[in-house]
C-alpha cells in the first residue's frame, strides 16, 4: 500500500503521528515525516490518520 501527503495541503498538525506513529512522524524541525510503502497491516491506523487529519492530506494508493 502506498501513502502519500500533499505537502501543499499538511500544515504539520501532526495527528496522523498520533494516529499512526508507525507511518508518520514529525521530526525535531517540527516536520512531518512518514513511510510511503506501508504494511497493508497498518492500513485501518493510516484510514484514522486520514479521518483525523484537519486538512485531508493523506491519501492511499493502492494501484501503486
Amino acid at each position: 500500500m502506498k501513502v502519500y501527503v500533499d505537502r501543499n495541503l499538511c500544515d504539520n498538525h501532526g495527528q496522523c503521528a498520533i494516529s499512526a506513529p508507525a507511518v508518520f512522524r514529525i521530526n525535531s524541525e517540527g516536520i512531518l515525516e512518514y513511510e510511503d510503502d506501508v504494511d497493508g497491516s497498518l492500513r485501518n491506523d493510516v484510514e484514522d490518520a486520514i479521518d483525523v487529519c484537519p486538512v485531508q492530506a493523506i491519501f492511499i494508493r493502492d494501484d501503486e
